[in-house]
């Protein structure tokens, strides 16, 4: 599978999770306080940060009734207007290039999704180096297309999405002039329970797309994230907050700065045990070999003395015959005097 690079990092198999800490609406409309969510994933160890780049009015209507609202029971903004939501959501896009500029100063990538066509263009003007589509929108080929366009590494999540649904999305990014693509496995609700996540989707999308997959999760916790890498995620994307405390949109199912440090530590962990296909004896298991079982002498035993199940046990360390030899020795005579502990050896037979 091809590797992409972003700023000189190499994401696929041959190389650790890349992990991006998603600022989403987690700033609460403070410039000061989305500065230090930069330096908390800095901190932490996440290689990029990631800001949702819309307004209101490019996201949706300024009306508060019918489909307009969110009427489901369980959703974290029942009672809402979208327009509202998305209004405290968002990014205000004069605070783009300081993110970006502190991502920069602190070794990380900064990046934006956008939501429609004047969002990649305001992007581009400040040299945005990777775009992610989120799920809700990679129904929408035209501004796929005109993503894919800037020849720019993209990244969609594939939450809702059919099959058919992606080969059309991967498909027209392709045709625009997308060389580098990564897909997400992702589950749309807010937050996602385990059980919804269907990991073993990830091989098989990379199978089908021929591309580097990964995971944008939802769910509270590192288990499924981890457990993704394991299956062969070579991204991780999680939402992230100073502390879900001081509240938020998103603040709910976001890791807090301790969390996503272990996401780092743990997903490369991970990754790590993953090796290669092998049996045998790993070189730190060398070492090892000595403790075996394997064939000794149990008791004294004089020369022309019969061997019996007494006298030659299967033992610890592993410096004799091993135990499938057993039957080679139960009946026949010792060629010479053998000291108790003396491992066995075909020497040892008349």
């Amino acid at each position: 599978m091809k590797e992409i690079k972003l700023d000189g990092r190499s994401i696929g198999s041959d190389n650790r999770p890349y992990i991006i800490a998603e600022m989403s609406g987690n700033h609460n409309q403070s410039l000061e306080r989305a500065l230090k969510i930069v330096d908390a994933a800095a901190d932490a160890g996440a290689d990029a940060l990631k800001v949702q780049t819309y307004t209101a009015d490019t996201m949706t209507l300024d009306l508060s009734e019918r489909e307009f609202r969110i009427d489901d029971p369980d959703s974290l903004w029942v009672g809402r207007s979208l327009y509202d939501l998305y209004n405290e959501a968002h990014t205000p896009w004069e605070w783009h290039k300081p993110i970006f500029d502190r991502c920069i100063e602190r070794g990380m990538i900064g990046f934006g999704t956008p939501f429609d066509a004047t969002a990649v263009d305001f992007l581009e003007s400040l040299g945005n180096p990777v775009y992610k589509i989120a799920s809700f929108e990679n129904i929408d080929i035209p501004l796929i297309e005109k993503v894919a366009s800037t020849g720019k590494p993209l990244i969609i999540s594939t939450g809702m999405a059919s099959v058919a649904e992606l080969g059309e999305a991967v498909a027209a990014a392709r045709k625009a002039g997308c060389n580098d693509l990564i897909l997400l496995k992702c589950t749309s609700a807010y937050p996602a329970n385990p059980v919804s996540i269907n990991l073993r989707t990830i091989s098989h999308l990379r199978d089908l797309f021929e591309v580097q997959v990964g995971l944008s999760d939802h769910t509270m916790g590192l288990a499924v994230s981890v457990a993704a890498v394991a299956l062969g995620a070579t991204v991780i994307e999680k939402h992230f907050t100073l502390s879900r405390t001081d509240g938020g949109v998103d603040s709910a199912f976001s890791l807090e700065p301790s969390e996503l440090k272990s996401l780092v530590e743990e997903s490369t962990i991970a990754w790590q045990a993953l090796g290669k296909i092998n049996y045998g004896v790993t070189e730190k298991e060398k070492r090892s070999l000595q403790f075996r079982r394997s064939l000794y002498v149990s008791e004294n035993v004089a020369e022309g003395e019969m061997f019996t199940s007494k006298n030659v046990r299967a033992i610890r360390p592993g410096l004799g015959l091993p135990p499938k030899f057993m039957s080679s020795f139960i009946g026949k005579r010792a060629g010479k005097d053998i000291q108790k502990g003396t491992p066995v050896s075909w020497e040892l037979l008349d």
